[in-house]
């Protein structure tokens, strides 16, 4: 985790490169991550050149080896004259690192290809490397810290508030991870992935389960093909394809598609898919894939991608994913239709009831993950409901840290279901039967399940009360006369 001196180094960073000019968060995460990206590659050069220097053989040499070349290197260039520094970059390390996998069809090499350098100044420039070597050479130690360090910049997106992205906090991408429990052999994908958080918070999950298991050909699959994201926006994909590489995901699928579109016909691909789609908007009906429209028949973005979800899921496959609180009790024929193809055709597992302010400051929308299995041959037997009052932060615009949480249970409990058999609807989590849902017109908001207990209150006689207001008034009767002899004698 992030301390506060990090952060406030971070802030600091911050707010020379908002003082020089650029206020929009993006651009400003943008830049810093070239930067990052440029000072991994001088630290993967020299790791490089320890090992040949200590017999391992010739290594492969990511820089030109003329002095030149050698000029664009993080360690050499950091120390120059800013104006000379500022020089470097933009006319040599940036058009460097834009070109540096050649004809490859990567992801990075893709989304850089338009991508510019806008820091305004040399000044600023050398503010900004100052900075970020600070950070490297005395606070962030592993890759870790390092996901943390981006992970603090991306959720400055979210207090900004007018980029239109809708960042999943990272607490609640991990709960759902790890109630989805991804393995070495799974194929994950996200087709609203923004700057790829589920992606990497799978990442993580995976390494920190079984790294030291993992075969020479799983953790190839984990670098390579085992991560897949989808967004309609350049900026976002360019700023995803590098935050996987930043966590060794060195080959990440990230492609620009319009997931509910015609453009889209990938099928029965992946294993896993976690996702926060789109809550608002509609789509051009025209465009819309038409296989998506057998299973709702409508334009609402929310819809439509639960209905992808399921179509891009191989059988057996599982996804986690958020939706709005509409979707759950939503009256439309393709609000009811999608639900009946979740518990009827496939196998929904879990409703997790969310507090409405897990998304601020952003936004204050009440949410649910919804949890299923695509069977296409039905499978529900009982829903699992869970009413989620506390994820560890206050629900108001600060989201500061608390002791109340209640994630872990949420995690505990739905790996087993079956010490939830005896619970009843008036508890935190209870199982419904999938023929009461079919009875409720497939509503799965929990309310129409949860029983309120209401405590009787035993009022007094009212002879009693009565009694008590006449002592009272006795009471105050001589008081008031006691006030008025005092202000006589005045």
């Amino acid at each position: 985790m992030l301390t506060g001196e990090i952060r406030n180094k971070v802030d600091k960073i911050w707010t020379d490169i908002w003082a020089g000019g650029i206020t929009n968060p993006l651009t400003v995460i943008e830049q810093l991550t070239y930067l990052m990206f440029i000072r991994s590659l001088d630290e993967k050069e020299l790791e490089n050149e320890s090992i040949e220097a200590l017999g391992g053989g010739a290594m492969p040499k990511l820089f030109p080896q003329e002095e030149q070349g050698q000029l664009m290197r993080w360690s050499r260039f950091k120390t120059q004259d800013p104006r000379v520094m500022f020089d470097i970059v933009g006319t040599q390390v940036f058009p460097f690192i834009k070109a540096m996998n050649g004809k490859s069809s990567s992801a990075f090499t893709r989304y850089m290809q338009d991508a510019m350098f806008l820091i305004p100044t040399p000044q600023v420039l050398q503010k900004i490397v100052t900075g970020l070597d600070e950070l490297y050479e005395h606070d962030i130690q592993n890759l870790d810290m390092q996901g943390d360090l981006y992970e603090y910049m991306l959720g400055k997106l979210a207090t900004a508030g007018q980029n239109g992205q809708f960042r999943t906090p990272k607490h609640i991408r991990d709960m759902m991870v790890r109630l989805l429990a991804p393995t070495p052999n799974d194929r994950v994908c996200d087709p609203s992935c923004g700057t790829a958080g589920f992606l990497v918070s799978s990442a993580e999950y995976i390494r920190e389960k079984y790294e030291t298991d993992m075969t020479g050909e799983q953790w190839e699959h984990f670098s390579g093909d085992m991560f897949t994201g989808f967004d309609t926006d350049r900026t976002m994909l360019r700023l995803s394809a590098m935050n996987l590489m930043l966590h060794s995901i060195t080959h990440p699928h990230v492609d620009y598609v319009d997931s509910v579109s015609k453009q889209n016909d990938i099928s029965s691909e992946y294993d896993i898919i976690l996702a926060n789609p789109p809550f608002t908007g509609t789509v051009d009906a025209e465009s819309i894939h038409d296989n998506l429209k057998t299973i709702a028949n409508t334009k609402k973005t929310e819809l439509l991608f639960i209905a992808l979800f399921l179509r891009l899921l191989r059988k057996g496959g599982r996804c986690a994913c958020i939706v709005p609180d509409g979707v759950l009790f939503g009256s439309t024929k393709a609000h009811k239709s999608l639900r009946k193809e979740l518990v009827e055709n496939h196998q929904l597992q879990a409703v997790i009831s969310m507090p409405s302010g897990v998304f601020k400051p952003y936004a204050g929308v009440s949410t649910a993950v919804l949890i299923f299995t695509k069977t296409g041959a039905g499978g529900t037997d009982k829903v699992w409901f869970y009413d989620m009052k506390a994820d560890g932060f206050s629900l108001d615009d600060k989201r500061s840290s608390i002791e109340a949480n209640d994630i872990p249970d949420i995690i505990a409990r739905y790996h087993n279901l079956v010490g939830e058999t005896d619970r009843k609807p008036t508890e935190q989590s209870f199982l419904v039967d999938k023929s009461v849902i079919e009875a409720n017109d497939y509503d799965l908001s929990i309310n129409k399940y949860k029983e309120v207990v209401y405590e009787k209150v035993e009022y007094e006689n009212p002879s009693v009360i009565l009694e008590r207001l006449d002592l009272l008034s006795v009471e105050i009767a001589s008081k008031t006369e006691e006030l008025r002899g005092l202000l006589g004698d005045a």
